[in-house]
């Protein structure tokens, strides 16, 4: 997500992104499974700039290799709350 941002001029360190994770495990077949991920995502990004890190939400996992390597048998869910500020 931050390269994401980065890329469409959101600074995304030091303080600007965090990520709240969440496994969810499941009983399959007798075996404990991860079988979702959740991401919420907390972005503050500069006044007028909402359009671009909605962008940045929306394709930011399809560059990733760790997200594109789970999503084969984990289900992967991104959210985000966007806080707009002065820079």
């Amino acid at each position: 997500m931050g390269g994401a941002l980065d890329a469409r001029g959101i600074i995304s360190s030091p303080d600007n992104l965090v990520g709240h994770v969440e496994g969810i495990i499941e009983d399959v077949d007798g075996m404990a499974l991860i079988t979702k991920i959740k991401i919420h995502y907390k972005v503050r990004i500069p006044k007028g700039k909402r359009e671009e890190a909605e962008r940045a939400l929306s394709v930011h996992d399809l560059g990733c290799p760790a997200s594109q390597s789970v999503q084969r048998g984990i289900i992967v869910e991104h959210s985000a709350e966007f806080e707009e500020v002065d820079e």
